[in-house]
């Protein structure tokens, strides 16, 4: 799937690549595929399902937090804020 993206990468930016240097079309692919692969693979991505999984543990820890305020701040005797 990643050489898909890489690949439509690719094409956009050939098109826009002035008519007179599109006779270097192959060269041009290569480069720009060398480049968006080496940027690419120095970023920290995750996976959308990985990103989900850690919004959904994130959810739960803050709600477990909020529940644990509100009990320590019944436990005070304090309103809760």
């Amino acid at each position: 799937m990643e050489s898909l993206r890489i690949d439509d990468l690719v094409r956009r930016l050939l098109e826009q690549v002035p008519p007179a240097l599109r006779a270097m079309q192959q060269d041009l692919e290569a480069g720009f595929r060398a480049v968006l692969r080496e940027r690419l693979a120095k970023l920290e991505l995750v996976t959308r399902d990985e990103f989900d999984a850690q919004t959904r543990v994130l959810e739960r820890t803050r709600a477990r937090l909020e529940a644990l305020e509100a009990r320590l701040a019944a436990m005070e005797g304090k309103p809760e804020p």
